[in-house]
């Protein structure tokens, strides 16, 4: 399977850091974000990769190429100016063809374990689910999530109070035909397309809970970088 990671964003939370370097090359761990996800996605055997880009998006090019150091064959989708989550996906269909792929969003980072995703999208050819979406325990800045998870499925209600909402993490399994209506290059956000699938039941998801960071805020890449340094240190100790 394929995968796009969201790169187009200025993250404006994140000024003046991506004034002069996009959010992806932000680095965490002494290693851009981006550049996480590039190597995990490679060592679950997903290698063709897409990534959109808009601001300061030449800079990711330049640093990462073609993708051949990471073992893996990268192809940019150049949005111009950044075109939300589903017009950036929308604008880069032909570049990913007509099977489920995964989206992971370029300003995260997780230890999810990407190997989980090829099943999840064979699934989804044989049951004509529309979406899989990987929702993580809610952190302190979205305290009351996105959607509810019953039953290994999406929900926007549960028949049980014990349910509470979980939150998206940005990593998700979409089919290519949930972004055919939108015109490529027009701006389009993508959760009214998922609520509307997840109305009609065609959404499936998980919990990670795993570690997972949503890197909105200088605070919160700084916490991060500390939190990476210290375990590898721990490692080597």
């Amino acid at each position: 399977m394929k995968a796009m990671i969201l790169a187009a964003g200025r993250g404006e939370r994140m000024r003046p850091l991506t004034d002069h370097t996009p959010k992806p090359l932000l680095p965490a761990g002494g290693k851009p974000l981006v550049v996480w996800h590039i190597e995990r996605l490679a060592r679950a055997g997903i290698t063709e990769l897409v990534i959109n880009h808009a601001h300061l998006g030449i800079q990711i090019e330049e640093a990462l190429g073609n993708g051949r150091q990471f073992g893996v064959h990268i192809a940019y989708s150049d949005e111009g100016k950044a075109l939300e989550t589903a017009g950036g996906i929308a604008n880069a269909l032909p570049l990913l063809g007509d099977e489920p792929f995964t989206v992971v969003n370029g300003d995260i980072w997780c230890d999810y374990d990407f190997a989980r995703l090829p099943a999840h999208a064979a699934a989804m050819r044989d049951n004509g689910d529309m979406a899989h979406l990987v929702l993580v325990d809610n952190p302190p800045h979205h305290p009351n999530g996105d959607f509810l998870l019953h039953d290994g499925r999406v929900v926007e209600s549960a028949p049980s109070a014990q349910h509470s909402k979980l939150t998206f993490s940005g990593i998700g399994i979409y089919q290519p035909a949930l972004f055919s209506g939108i015109p490529r290059g027009s701006i389009a956000p993508l959760a009214p397309l998922l609520r509307g699938q997840i109305a009609l039941g065609k959404v499936s998801g998980e919990h990670h809970r795993g570690q997972w960071v949503d890197v909105g805020t200088p605070q919160r890449l700084a916490e991060l970088d500390s939190q990476i340094r210290s375990s590898q240190n721990a490692a080597h100790a």
